[in-house]
């Protein structure tokens, strides 16, 4: 099923097909928004909202797949690329704006010094995932993905699911990531599974939760983005429901930038001690324990989120909530 222009989508403003139009054009015109301002690198800021508009882009994408007749080149691998690139640079930048907050007057000279070492060798490696990006940039098949998606915008085509009332299939196609989150092994991390229910692992010491991070910690990642995930495809939602709906998202949310706190110090930690090529508390004994004290603080804030999810009057409540969208 084609449309011959995308006046004909906006006709029935409660289709499928209209909603996956709007949300593919708006997140590739804020991509394209930024691309200049990244290629001069003079704001991280212009970063940050390139990465999070290909992200949102490769959701819209890839959610709305089966409504739509996109071209090849568009597609989840390769919008996928390109954001790994973008990623690459940004996450840099987010080392780098650690590093100094936790540069403080209060650190010992020795300790300050080294982390001089640590700025030097972040720098040497953000010019070459900044050259990544710019070279990105220039390659015809990044090219190509931008002229055919704006050919696609231009003379939209359709399959037939894309005719069908956004009501009806909205719960549809939130439900599948809805159980991906609900069902994700993260949420069972520092808790012991018995035959009557989940028991979390209360009043943790420091080290006890550094050996949970250090052992169970890609779970918690994996989990972090399985949110992220569910995160951008309920706001492509937002205006179709209700406050419930809405507090969700904050919530979501609020999981998503815990459990990113907790990740963004552990792989400081990492990327350090490959720096130094040692353990972070004999070459930076004080600034490890700041950020050893750091995650033992966002763990605390973690467990209630966790308690909370893992009962099942709120994994209900949930459902029920996808279920009711707004009536016409």
């Amino acid at each position: 099923m084609t449309l011959a222009s995308n006046s004909k989508v906006q006709s029935n403003v409660k289709s499928l097909g209209y909603y996956a139009y709007s949300a593919i054009q708006k997140h590739f015109k804020k991509t394209l928004k930024w691309e200049t301002e990244v290629k001069k690198d003079k704001d991280p800021e212009a970063l940050h909202q390139m990465r999070v508009g290909i992200r949102r882009l490769r959701t819209a994408v890839t959610r709305f797949d089966q409504a739509l007749n996109l071209p090849k080149l568009v597609n989840d691998k390769s919008l996928g690329k390109i954001a790994r690139r973008l990623g690459n640079l940004r996450d840099l930048d987010v080392l780098k704006e650690t590093l100094e907050n936790l540069d403080q007057p209060d650190l010992p000279k020795k300790e300050r010094q080294s982390l001089q070492t640590a700025f030097d060798a972040l720098e040497k490696q953000r010019e070459k995932a900044l050259q990544d990006v710019r070279t990105t940039f220039k390659d015809e098949r990044y090219k190509s993905i931008k002229q055919s998606l704006q050919d696609w915008l231009d003379e939209p085509s359709y399959q037939p699911l894309a005719s069908l009332p956004m009501q009806e299939v909205l719960p549809d196609l939130l439900l599948p990531e809805i159980s991906s989150f609900l069902l994700h092994p993260g949420w069972l991390v520092g808790t012991q599974v018995e035959h009557l229910g989940v028991i979390i692992s209360q009043d943790w010491e420091a080290e006890t939760i550094e050996h949970e991070l250090t052992t169970n910690g890609k779970l918690l990642h994996s989990l972090r983005k399985q949110t992220k995930r569910l995160r951008y495809q309920m706001e492509l939602f937002s205006d179709l429901y209700g406050e419930s709906y809405t507090n969700y998202v904050a919530q979501v949310k609020g999981i998503q930038d815990i459990l990113g706190g907790m990740q963004d110090s552990v792989v400081l930690s990492e990327w350090l001690v490959d720096v130094f090529k040692c353990e972070l508390h004999t070459q930076l004994p004080t600034l490890a324990n700041i950020l050893a004290q750091n995650r033992y603080q966002m763990w605390q804030q973690w467990q209630p989120l966790q308690e909370q999810y893992l009962k099942t009057e709120t994994k209900q409540e949930l459902r029920l909530t996808i279920l009711q969208p707004l009536k016409d």
